[in-house]
Protein backbone atom coordinates (compact mmCIF):
# COMPACT_ATOMS: atom_id res chain seq x y z
CA UNK A 1 0.00 0.00 0.00
CA UNK A 2 1.35 3.43 -0.97
CA UNK A 3 1.52 5.87 1.95
CA UNK A 4 1.88 9.59 1.83
CA UNK A 5 4.64 11.09 3.99
CA UNK A 6 2.24 12.68 6.43
CA UNK A 7 -0.22 9.83 6.68
CA UNK A 8 -0.41 8.37 10.14
CA UNK A 9 0.03 4.61 9.99
CA UNK A 10 -1.33 2.12 12.49
CA UNK A 11 2.21 1.53 13.77
CA UNK A 12 2.67 5.23 14.49
CA UNK A 13 -0.63 5.35 16.33
CA UNK A 14 0.71 2.68 18.65
CA UNK A 15 3.79 4.82 19.42
CA UNK A 16 6.29 2.76 17.44
CA UNK A 17 9.00 4.77 15.72
CA UNK A 18 11.07 2.97 13.17
CA UNK A 19 14.77 3.82 12.80
CA UNK A 20 14.28 4.96 9.22
CA UNK A 21 11.70 7.58 10.21
CA UNK A 22 13.80 8.77 13.16
CA UNK A 23 16.80 9.09 10.85
CA UNK A 24 14.71 11.08 8.36
CA UNK A 25 13.50 13.48 11.05
CA UNK A 26 17.02 14.04 12.41
CA UNK A 27 18.36 14.59 8.90
CA UNK A 28 15.68 17.15 8.11
CA UNK A 29 16.33 19.01 11.37
CA UNK A 30 20.11 19.05 10.86
CA UNK A 31 19.81 20.21 7.25
CA UNK A 32 17.31 22.88 8.20
CA UNK A 33 19.40 24.36 11.01
CA UNK A 34 22.69 24.12 9.15
CA UNK A 35 21.21 25.92 6.17
CA UNK A 36 19.79 28.67 8.36
CA UNK A 37 22.96 29.33 10.30
CA UNK A 38 25.70 31.52 8.88
CA UNK A 39 27.92 34.27 10.10
CA UNK A 40 25.67 36.98 8.72
CA UNK A 41 26.38 35.70 5.21
CA UNK A 42 29.88 37.14 5.35
CA UNK A 43 32.04 36.21 2.41
CA UNK A 44 35.66 37.31 2.89
CA UNK A 45 38.39 35.68 0.82
CA UNK A 46 40.85 33.69 2.97
CA UNK A 47 43.79 35.85 1.86
CA UNK A 48 42.10 39.01 3.20
CA UNK A 49 43.24 39.35 6.81
CA UNK A 50 43.55 43.07 7.57
CA UNK A 51 41.53 46.23 7.07
CA UNK A 52 41.95 49.95 7.51
CA UNK A 53 39.31 52.68 7.81
CA UNK A 54 40.70 56.10 7.05
CA UNK A 55 39.16 59.05 8.88
CA UNK A 56 36.42 60.33 6.61
CA UNK A 57 36.28 63.91 5.38
CA UNK A 58 33.44 66.14 6.49
CA UNK A 59 32.06 67.97 3.46
CA UNK A 60 28.53 68.35 4.81
CA UNK A 61 27.48 71.88 5.65
CA UNK A 62 25.72 72.34 9.00
CA UNK A 63 26.84 68.96 10.31
CA UNK A 64 28.51 68.40 13.66
CA UNK A 65 32.25 68.95 13.30
CA UNK A 66 33.14 65.44 14.49
CA UNK A 67 30.52 63.52 12.47
CA UNK A 68 33.19 62.19 10.09
CA UNK A 69 35.22 60.73 12.96
CA UNK A 70 32.10 59.24 14.53
CA UNK A 71 31.22 57.47 11.28
CA UNK A 72 34.76 56.18 10.70
CA UNK A 73 34.89 54.77 14.23
CA UNK A 74 31.44 53.21 13.83
CA UNK A 75 32.61 51.44 10.68
CA UNK A 76 35.83 50.26 12.38
CA UNK A 77 33.81 48.83 15.26
CA UNK A 78 31.36 47.09 12.93
CA UNK A 79 34.17 45.38 11.02
CA UNK A 80 36.08 44.47 14.21
CA UNK A 81 33.00 42.99 15.86
CA UNK A 82 31.44 41.18 12.91
CA UNK A 83 34.39 39.84 10.93
CA UNK A 84 37.63 38.00 11.51
CA UNK A 85 39.69 40.88 10.10
CA UNK A 86 42.24 42.75 12.19
CA UNK A 87 42.83 46.46 12.03
CA UNK A 88 46.10 47.49 10.39
CA UNK A 89 47.00 50.97 9.21
CA UNK A 90 50.18 49.79 7.43
CA UNK A 91 49.70 47.92 4.17
CA UNK A 92 46.15 46.62 4.83
CA UNK A 93 44.49 44.09 2.55
CA UNK A 94 41.37 46.26 2.24
CA UNK A 95 40.73 49.93 2.93
CA UNK A 96 37.71 52.14 3.39
CA UNK A 97 37.84 55.88 2.81
CA UNK A 98 35.32 58.51 2.00
CA UNK A 99 33.42 61.54 3.09
CA UNK A 100 30.25 62.76 4.69
CA UNK A 101 28.54 64.45 1.74
CA UNK A 102 25.27 65.56 3.22
CA UNK A 103 23.60 66.37 6.52
CA UNK A 104 20.16 67.52 5.45
CA UNK A 105 17.16 68.53 7.46
CA UNK A 106 13.79 68.54 5.69
CA UNK A 107 10.27 69.36 6.78
CA UNK A 108 7.64 66.76 5.97
CA UNK A 109 4.16 68.27 5.90
CA UNK A 110 1.34 66.79 7.91
CA UNK A 111 -1.04 64.41 6.20
CA UNK A 112 -4.33 62.85 7.23
CA UNK A 113 -2.60 59.99 8.98
CA UNK A 114 0.38 61.72 10.58
CA UNK A 115 1.45 65.01 12.04
CA UNK A 116 4.20 67.15 10.57
CA UNK A 117 7.67 65.67 10.88
CA UNK A 118 11.27 66.66 10.35
CA UNK A 119 13.67 64.35 8.56
CA UNK A 120 17.40 64.16 9.10
CA UNK A 121 19.23 62.52 6.21
CA UNK A 122 22.93 61.74 6.12
CA UNK A 123 24.68 60.99 2.84
CA UNK A 124 28.10 59.36 2.66
CA UNK A 125 30.47 58.45 -0.15
CA UNK A 126 32.59 55.35 0.50
CA UNK A 127 35.51 53.98 -1.49
CA UNK A 128 36.36 50.34 -0.83
CA UNK A 129 39.87 49.46 -1.98
CA UNK A 130 40.83 45.81 -2.23
CA UNK A 131 44.64 45.82 -2.38
CA UNK A 132 44.70 42.08 -3.20
CA UNK A 133 42.12 42.14 -6.01
CA UNK A 134 41.74 45.61 -7.52
CA UNK A 135 38.76 44.56 -9.65
CA UNK A 136 36.71 44.07 -6.47
CA UNK A 137 37.17 47.71 -5.42
CA UNK A 138 34.20 50.06 -5.60
CA UNK A 139 33.05 53.60 -4.82
CA UNK A 140 29.41 54.04 -3.72
CA UNK A 141 27.10 56.60 -2.26
CA UNK A 142 24.90 55.60 0.68
CA UNK A 143 22.18 57.52 2.50
CA UNK A 144 19.72 56.95 5.28
CA UNK A 145 17.29 59.12 7.23
CA UNK A 146 15.32 59.27 10.45
CA UNK A 147 12.14 61.21 11.04
CA UNK A 148 11.32 63.01 14.26
CA UNK A 149 8.46 65.16 15.52
CA UNK A 150 8.45 68.69 14.12
CA UNK A 151 7.98 70.24 17.58
CA UNK A 152 11.25 68.65 18.81
CA UNK A 153 14.47 70.64 18.58
CA UNK A 154 17.11 68.88 16.43
CA UNK A 155 19.85 69.57 19.00
CA UNK A 156 17.97 67.59 21.64
CA UNK A 157 17.72 64.43 19.49
CA UNK A 158 20.65 64.85 17.10
CA UNK A 159 23.05 62.41 18.77
CA UNK A 160 20.43 59.65 18.93
CA UNK A 161 19.39 60.23 15.31
CA UNK A 162 23.00 60.12 14.12
CA UNK A 163 23.57 56.88 16.03
CA UNK A 164 20.54 55.20 14.43
CA UNK A 165 21.42 56.48 10.95
CA UNK A 166 25.05 55.37 11.31
CA UNK A 167 23.94 51.90 12.44
CA UNK A 168 22.13 51.50 9.13
CA UNK A 169 24.85 53.12 7.02
CA UNK A 170 27.60 50.95 8.51
CA UNK A 171 25.37 47.91 7.92
CA UNK A 172 24.93 48.95 4.28
CA UNK A 173 28.67 49.51 3.74
CA UNK A 174 29.51 46.24 5.52
CA UNK A 175 27.00 44.31 3.40
CA UNK A 176 28.29 45.85 0.18
CA UNK A 177 31.87 44.93 1.11
CA UNK A 178 31.44 41.50 2.66
CA UNK A 179 28.17 39.87 1.64
CA UNK A 180 28.16 40.38 -2.11
CA UNK A 181 25.18 42.68 -1.65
Amino acid sequence: MLRFPFEVSNNMKKGKIYPISLFAVITVVVVFFSSCYSLNGISIAPDIKTFYVEDFLNNAPNSPVDINQIFAESLREKIRNESRLTYNDRDPDIEFKGQIKGFQLQNIPASENQSALNRLEIIIQVAYVNNKKELESWDNRFSFFQDFESDVDLQSVQDDLIEVIFEQLTEDVFNKAFTNW
